[in-house]
């Protein structure tokens, strides 16, 4: 176990544990660790949560194997009582329904054994960036548009009090969406300022995304239009009165179609 010297994100030290028995992955991730500067500790079970608490951690990098058959337990609790605290599977071949299900359950993002140690701190890093975000806007207190409660401490939008029942990808693609109104924002950018990474050539990620949104932002809201698509270039949010015999969701882009075949991104 080691705690090291501290790299900042945004001027805040970063503090990570790696719950893994993997000697040779803990190995060549603590070396990478311990290059970037960031402080981390390396513990091989999963600890009670009130001992992450007290170890007022950024982020965690785990292996549910290593958690056996508390793993599912495991992760919906940290979910549930520590929301600030980033989750980053990294774990062996896994199927679309082990990873779609554990990211559900509260993981941030999940990444396949073997790795490149780079990817995992890019991961994390990303993780945390977009917790810290979230954390700002949480305390700016809700925001109304059209008929939508969007609160951000819940990481949850409401029409008349009931819940939209976003997935937290959803929730966060609505929030920054909805934070500049009026404005075109590009696919790669809102790629960038969601997932956290670059967008590879290619991927349809953000257009199933908004698709999946704009189909539950109806049913709870049919009355309103809240994202508008601007053709080859990405979406606006503006909520606007559905006006009679007006489609609430014309096809402006072949982007925002999913082809046939296409498997749609978990979260």
């Amino acid at each position: 176990m080691s705690i090291l010297t501290v790299m900042s994100i945004s001027s805040q030290p970063l503090r990570v544990a790696v719950v893994d028995r993997d000697s040779g992955f803990v190995a060549v991730l603590s070396r990478r660790l311990e290059r970037a500067g960031w402080q981390h500790r390396v513990l091989g079970s999963a600890v009670p949560l009130e001992d992450l608490v007290a170890l007022r951690l950024n982020a965690v990098v785990v292996d549910p194997a290593l958690l056996g058959a508390e793993a599912r337990e495991w992760l919906a609790r940290v979910s549930a009582e520590l929301p600030e605290l980033g989750v980053v599977v990294c774990t062996g071949p896994s199927t679309v329904a082990q990873r779609v299900h554990g990211l559900r359950l509260g993981a941030d993002d999940w990444v396949t054994k073997p790795c490149h140690p780079e990817e995992v701190l890019a991961r994390v890093e990303a993780v945390v960036r977009r917790r810290r975000r979230a954390g700002a806007r949480a305390e700016a207190g809700p925001v109304v548009a059209g008929e939508l409660e969007i609160r951000p401490e819940l990481f949850q939008a409401f029409v008349g009090g009931v819940s939209v029942d976003l997935t937290r990808r959803e929730y966060e693609l609505l929030h920054l969406l909805c934070a500049a109104p009026g404005q075109v924002l590009e696919r790669e950018e809102i790629y960038q300022r969601v997932w956290g990474y670059a967008m590879a050539h290619g991927d349809r990620s953000v257009d199933v995304f908004v698709r999946k949104l704009r189909r539950k932002l109806e049913a709870r809201s049919p009355d309103w239009k809240y994202i508008h698509t601007h053709f080859g270039i990405g979406y606006r949010f503006e909520p606007e009165p559905v006006r009679e015999g007006v489609p609430t969701d014309a096809p402006a882009s072949a982007g925002d179609t999913a082809p046939a075949g296409e498997t749609v991104p978990a979260g």
